[in-house]
C-alpha cells in the first residue's frame, strides 16, 4: 500500500531525473577540466557529480520507503563543449539555482496536497541547495581574483 500520493511520487521521479542530469552535467564539466590538466577543478566537479547521484538515490529511497513506485525517466544529453572556466562556473551557478526552483516546487506540491511525511526530505534538500549555491558562488568569487587558470586550479579545494 502506497503512503505517498501519485502526484508527489511522480514529482519525485521527475526530480530523480533532474539529479541524474545534474550528475551528467558535472561529469561533462569534469572531463573538460581533465582534458586541460586542471585536475583540482576536475576533481571538484567529479565530486559534485557523485553528490548529485547520491541525491537521486535519496529520492529513490524515500519513494520506496513510502510504498511508491520508482520510474527512471530518460536523461537528456548535457552540454560538454565549454569555452572557458568562467562559463562553466556561471553555468553551474545557474544550474544550482534551477535545481533550487525544482526543490521549491516539490515543497509547494507537498504543502498543497498536505503530504507532510515528505517534509523532512524536502527540507534537507532546501538546506542542501543553499550550500550548493554558496559553494559555487564562492568558487566564482575566488576565480575572479586569478589571472592564470593553472594558478587558480592549484587553489581549488572541495568544501563539504
Amino acid at each position: 500500500m502506497a503512503n505517498i500520493s501519485e502526484k508527489l511520487n511522480n514529482a519525485f521521479n521527475a526530480q530523480i531525473k533532474e539529479e541524474l542530469e545534474s550528475a551528467y552535467l558535472y561529469l561533462g564539466m569534469a572531463v573538460w577540466f581533465e582534458e586541460r590538466t586542471l585536475d583540482n577543478l576536475a576533481d571538484w566537479f567529479k565530486m559534485q557529480a557523485e553528490e548529485e547521484f547520491e541525491h537521486a538515490m535519496k529520492f529513490k529511497s524515500h519513494i520506496v520507503e513510502r510504498g511508491g513506485s520508482v520510474h527512471y525517466l530518460a536523461l537528456a544529453e548535457q552540454k560538454q563543449d565549454w569555452t572557458n572556466i568562467m562559463e562553466i562556473l556561471e553555468a553551474s551557478y545557474t544550474h544550482e539555482k534551477y535545481i533550487t526552483e525544482k526543490i521549491t516546487e516539490l515543497h509547494n506540491i507537498a504543502k498543497e496536497i498536505k503530504e507532510y511525511s515528505s517534509n523532512y526530505l524536502i527540507q534537507w534538500f532546501m538546506k542542501e541547495q543553499v550550500e550548493e549555491e554558496d559553494n559555487i558562488s564562492g568558487l566564482i568569487d575566488k576565480y575572479k581574483g586569478y589571472k592564470n587558470d593553472f594558478n587558480f586550479d592549484h587553489h581549488v579545494t572541495r568544501v563539504e
